[in-house]
């Protein structure tokens, strides 16, 4: 089934459980409309990273309905997923670089899977190599990298192929204030050209820089909290101030 691609994530009271343990999450129901930008916070263990493997696919849900892009998961044919997928990025924690291949390289897998030239490859991944502070890193590879460092190769793959959808799983957890800004106006000039962001953080100071609304994970269960106001949205009204109701 395909609904209002205008809807880029919609999850209406979805459960999610690893094997025959219980759920870690319940009955989350939310929209993000394209163009969106929201922080997900919530205390380690609430169910953050759970979430977002729902959201790039590398989990399906327990029970209730996942849309992505306007296709229902459940119905989607496996052969038109990749093609989904393809209109993600995501930011890991575990960064996942590939140690033998250079910084250049890993940040152009992307480019290289959607068919880019080399030409296209060589004017644009240096650049935003550049632009996140690693233009002396350029050949270097991963174990050769701090923390932070291959936190910001792993940033710049994740944003060069332009994603309609990026999922960034605390991308400032390994660098400095200075760079965690600057990283998050990265975010922002994505999001501004029509990409749909959602950034999970523990860090609080981030969050109240940036006015941003936030999707709190408690318990498994989803609270929206309004960025001027920090006020939570009840969980019946959640949908709507999350981008439309259901």
């Amino acid at each position: 089934m395909v609904t209002d691609d205008s809807t880029v994530v919609r999850f209406q009271n979805v459960g999610m459980r690893y094997g025959i343990g219980p759920e870690v999450l319940h009955d989350i129901s939310f929209r993000l409309e394209a163009g969106s930008f929201h922080f997900l916070t919530g205390a380690s263990g609430a169910g953050k990273s759970s979430l977002l493997r729902l959201m790039y696919l590398a989990s399906r849900p327990s029970r209730g309905l996942v849309t992505l892009f306007g296709h229902d998961i459940a119905t989607t044919p496996r052969d038109a997923l990749p093609a989904l997928r393809r209109r993600i990025g995501v930011v890991f924690q575990d960064f996942r670089l590939i140690d033998h291949l250079t910084a250049l390289e890993n940040v152009a897998l992307p480019l290289r899977v959607a068919g880019a030239s080399e030409q296209q490859i060589q004017d644009h991944v240096p650049e935003l190599l550049r632009w996140v502070g690693l233009e002396d890193q350029i050949n270097a590879r991963p174990p050769t990298l701090s923390g932070g460092q291959k936190q910001r190769v792993a940033i710049a793959r994740a944003v060069i192929a332009r994603p309609k959808l990026l999922l960034a799983d605390e991308p400032t957890g390994n660098v400095d204030d200075r760079i965690a800004t600057r990283l998050m106006h990265l975010l922002e000039e994505l999001n501004k050209i029509g990409a749909t962001i959602v950034v999970a953080t523990h860090n609080q100071s981030l969050v109240d820089r940036f006015s941003h609304p936030r999707l709190h994970l408690g318990d498994g269960e989803l609270t929206l909290l309004n960025a001027a106001s920090a006020a939570a949205t009840p969980a019946s009204s959640a949908r709507a101030v999350a981008g439309g109701a259901s």
